[in-house]
Formats: C-alpha cells, sequence, structure tokens
C-alpha cells in the first residue's frame, strides 16, 4: 500500500514544469555534463570543477537521465524514489519503536504535509541528505538500545558510521555535525556516556572516514588538492556569511517549519512538553534532533527553505502520537491545535483564488501601486490561459478541513486533515504551479531552449542562472581560460552570441555594450544578440 500510495503521488507529472533555478538546473547540469564528457568521477557546472557538492545524488541523476534521457522527469526521478523509501523506511522504524498503525501513521504524517511532499517531487539534493542523517541517528539510537540490553550492537553501529558517510558523500561534512551535535546531546542528556567502548568510537569513525571521505581522498590521490580546499572553504564560508543573497531573520526557519510542514506541524506541538510512557528516551532524541538543526540553521547567516528540512522527521514523529492517540485512545484535539490548523489551513486555501486573481483580473497598472518592481510586473503582464475554476482547490480544501477540525473526530478527523492536505498540495502543482512558472522563468528558458543543437554561444548577462547550460544543451565553454562572459561580449569567436537579460537591467546593459542589439521580449526577459557595432 505505502509503495503504491508513493508510486501515485511522487512520480506523476514531473516533468510538467521546468526545473527551477538554482538548485534543481544545478544539480540536473552537473549530471548532464557527466554523460556529456564521460568523466564521472568529477562534479562540474560549465564544464570546471563543481566543488561545492560531491556526487552521489549527481551520480543517481546520471543514472535516471540514462534510463529517462535528459529531461526534468530524470532529474526529478531520484527523490520520488527516496520519497517512496522515507515511507517505508518510517513505517518500519515506527513498526518497531511501538506498532504497525503507528508505522503507518508516521509515514502518512511525513508523506502528507506539504513541504515534505513538494521535496519528493523535486531535483534537489536534501531528501536524500535528510533520509542518510535521520537512519544514521535512528541506527545509533538502536545500538544504545543494544548496549543497554548488554549487547554489543556493533552492527547497528557500523550502518550508522556507513549511512551517516553516505550523507556525507552526498552534501558534505555538515551532516557529521548534525549528526554529531544531536547524538552527542542525547548522550550527555540521557547518561548513556558509560554505554561507550573506545573501540566502538574508532570502528565507527574508521566505517565514517572511509565511506564519507571516499569521494575526497580519491581526489586527493589524484592531485586535485584544490577542489578539496575549496570544496572545504565554501563550507565554512556558508556558516559565516549570506551565500547567493540569501539572508534572513532569525525567526526564518520556525516560520518555514510551523507553515510549511503543515499539517504535521500543528498536531506535533503538545508532543514537544509531554511525556510517553513508551519510548520517551526516542521522543527526547527527536526534539534534541529539531532543536539541534533549528538553532543551527537559524544561526547561520545564510537562510535557504530546505536548510531546516531535516527537522520534517522529528515533526512527523511527534505528529504521528498525536494522530495516534486521537485515533485509536480517545484524545481530543485542543482549541490551541484547531485555531492553528484552521488559521494556517485557510491561508493555504486562499492561494490559489489570489494568484488566480491577480493573473486574470488586476490590471498591470493597478498592481503597480502595490508592487515596486518593473520585472515583476513585466512578467506578470503576459496573456496565459487559465480555467476559471482554480479558486475551487482552495475552497474545497477550506471547507473539508475546517468541517474536519469543528466536527469530526478519530480516525474520520485525522484522515480528512492528512488526506485534503495532500491532494490539495497535489492538484496546486498540477493545476497551478505551471501557470506560475509561465509568469516567471519559462519566458527565459523558451527563448534558451530555441537554440539547443544550434552552432550558437547562449548565455544570461546581468544575472546568473544555470539554465543556458541544461537548457541550451551546451557542449562546451566558450574560452577554457578566460571568464566567459567578457569572452562572449568582446572575444573573437566563430559563432553568433545571444544573451538572455531582465527589462530591469536592460538600459544599462546596452549603453555599456553598444554591440547588443534587441531580438524580442517575452515577459520579463529580453533576447539579445550581439553584433560587430561599435
Amino acid at each position: 500500500m505505502i509503495v503504491i500510495s508513493g508510486l501515485l503521488l511522487f512520480l506523476p507529472f514531473n516533468g510538467m514544469v521546468h526545473l527551477f533555478d538554482w538548485d534543481e538546473i544545478n544539480f540536473a547540469e552537473s549530471a548532464r555534463e557527466m554523460i556529456v564528457t564521460g568523466n564521472y568521477s568529477t562534479v562540474s557546472i560549465n564544464f570546471i570543477p563543481f566543488w561545492e557538492k560531491p556526487p552521489l545524488f549527481i551520480w543517481m541523476q546520471v543514472i535516471s537521465m540514462k534510463w529517462f534521457g535528459i529531461n526534468e522527469f530524470a532529474a526529478r526521478f531520484p527523490n520520488a524514489i527516496c520519497g517512496i523509501l522515507t515511507l517505508l523506511i518510517l513505517f518500519e522504524m515506527g513498526k518497531s519503536l511501538r506498532n504497525y498503525k503507528f508505522g503507518l501513521i508516521w509515514a502518512m504524517a511525513y508523506g502528507t504535509s506539504i513541504l515534505p511532499f513538494l521535496y519528493f517531487k523535486s531535483g534537489i539534493i536534501d531528501p536524500w541528505f535528510n533520509l542518510f542523517i535521520f537512519s544514521a541517528i535512528y541506527f545509533i539510537f538502536q545500538y544504545f538500545k543494544a548496549r543497554e540490553l548488554t549487547l554489543k550492537g556493533t552492527r547497528n553501529l557500523i550502518l550508522s558510521a556507513f549511512i551517516l558517510g553516505l550523507g556525507v558523500l552526498t552534501k558534505g561534512p555538515v551532516a557529521v555535525i548534525l549528526f554529531s551535535a544531536t547524538v552527542l546531546i542525547f548522550i550527555f542528556t540521557e547518561r548513556k556516556i558509560k554505554r561507550l567502548k573506545w573501540t566502538d568510537i574508532f570502528l565507527f569513525s574508521i566505517v565514517l572516514f572511509l565511506s564519507g571521505g571516499a569521494y575526497h581522498i580519491y581526489q586527493i590521490l589524484c592531485g586535485n588538492w584544490q577542489l578539496v580546499y575549496d570544496f572545504l572553504t565554501y563550507q565554512l564560508r556558508l556558516m559565516k556569511t549570506e551565500d547567493a543573497g540569501h539572508g534572513g531573520s532569525i525567526f526564518y526557519h520556525p516560520i518555514v517549519l510551523v507553515v510549511g510542514v503543515f499539517p504535521a506541524s500543528i498536531l506535533a506541538i503538545n508532543r514537544f512538553f509531554k511525556k510517553e510512557r513508551l519510548n520517551n528516551d526516542y521522543r527526547r532524541l527527536m526534539i534534541i534532533l529539531f532543536l539541534v538543526v533549528l538553532v543551527i540553521f537559524s544561526l547561520v547567516q545564510t537562510k535557504i527553505v530546505h536548510y531546516s528540512s531535516l527537522c520534517y522527521f522529528p515533526l512527523s514523529y511527534l505528529a504521528a502520537i498525536t494522530i495516534y492517540e486521537v485515533c485509536f485512545k480517545g484524545v481530543v484535539l485542543n482549541r490551541l491545535s484547531k485555531g492553528l490548523l484552521i488559521f494556517i489551513g485557510i491561508i493555504y486555501a486562499i492561494i490559489p483564488a489570489l494568484l488566480q486573481l491577480i493573473a486574470t483580473k488586476i490590471s498591470p497598472e493597478v498592481l503597480k501601486e502595490f508592487i515596486n518592481d518593473d520585472f515583476a510586473i513585466a512578467c506578470i503582464d503576459r496573456s496565459i490561459q487559465w480555467g476559471g475554476f482554480e479558486y475551487l482547490i482552495g475552497v474545497v480544501f477550506g471547507v473539508i478541513l475546517v468541517f474536519a477540525v469543528i466536527k469530526l473526530r478519530g480516525v474520520r478527523q485525522m484522515a480528512s486533515i492528512l488526506i485534503s492536505s495532500v491532494l490539495f498540495v497535489y492538484l496546486l502543482m498540477l493545476l497551478v504551479v505551471p501557470k506560475i512558472e509561465k509568469y516567471s522563468q519559462a519566458p527565459a528558458i523558451s527563448m534558451i531552449s530555441e537554440f539547443q543543437g544550434k552552432q550558437v554561444w547562449i548565455s544570461t548577462l546581468g544575472y546568473y542562472s544555470y539554465a543556458p547550460f541544461f537548457y541550451g544543451n551546451k557542449m562546451e565553454r566558450a574560452c577554457k581560460d578566460c571568464k566567459e562572459e567578457e569572452f562572449l561580449l568582446h572575444g573573437e569567436t566563430t559563432r553568433e552570441v545571444y544573451f538572455v537579460t531582465k527589462i530591469t537591467a536592460l538600459k544599462t546593459i546596452i549603453e555599456q555594450n553598444p554591440q547588443l542589439e534587441i531580438i524580442k521580449q517575452q515577459g520579463g526577459f529580453v533576447l539579445l544578440k550581439r553584433t560587430d557595432k561599435k
């Protein structure tokens, strides 16, 4: 049932929307370049080494592209598989911790929450990264349980270290930081330090070093010291400074988690403070994991939505406890939970109607009074066909949610809340997101895609994007030992050169580069062509 549900939820329609800048196109482009160059040992972007990410997820995308072709569906396929595996793993964990009903509820609580569901239909690294870290924490918990029963627990220890190493191979050493901080706090607060053996610590470290460090050990053996150095300095820079303009308040991640992991985030609230008769030590471990991730990424200067996505696991576990008690122990949701479910649910329910209203009923002249952004106004000022019924997605969801919260009890209440939430976001992605994407990045990608297979150079100017590489089907760098943008603007080349820019930067770019002429405009983007004019 879990596998079939996962296939129905996470696989369909994954290729109907372009990959989104930056992350989705970034990783897919690295996979495409591995296929183009035949070099599967080094991650690259624009055909130069890319040190920001290790290769494990990129290799998954390579295999997927070998099966399905180089396209959006292939880029997102690994995370659809990750979604199915995650639900199965949560079911097995829940069954081990309590019973099979709890395992099923935990899987449902995770898979039907909004951001976890969206991530399994994306092409970003984090679903696999989080699954590896969380699984490593679970096995180290099982190791401590075995030690308390005077068993060795070596199997769980090795599994934990090896899986954590896969996390390092997926995104980097931050996996070790999150794991170590969580486990160390758990060890000292639960007084489990006596259960540790130095030989076990040594064994864990060796397995972790060999599995997690395999890629960079290989690079060092090949003489690529600079790539390893750049990778480590990049990881430190993310902690100290804002990256790519992604700054934000210290409250950024708490707000993202409460609103984004709906409805699990609301159902989890009470369990932070209420002890459990069964597996209360695991509940405390989940709270520690949640707080570690939240505190670390609230303090880090770079603020990106998926940085706190490891919190989805503890939130869904705590929510599963609430759901289990409501379904099988006669517990009733308190007023706070009911109020928050209705409040945040209505906010979501309004979104389709609001988007449809802005896109189809409000003129750009009126929008200018509220939006001080010429690029955004130009993007909205396009003729996109809407069905006129999109607002009903939110209306139906809002009605079902409010009725379930106020009138229903037990299994019917929980099933209605969870199923209506996942169907809402599913229909939103199917019927609304493709239209919104046509207003945002689709015009630029459309202009870039026109040059696929043609002997031209296509790039962006005034802003950075990975789209010209992936959607332009770029096969090589324009120049090897110089700044490519400068070469494309002024260098000697036998190919025609085109640039995509935003209308807000157009005037300055034309004044500084009179050799560029306007070819056409779509939405907020303009296509320029380099000429021989001075």
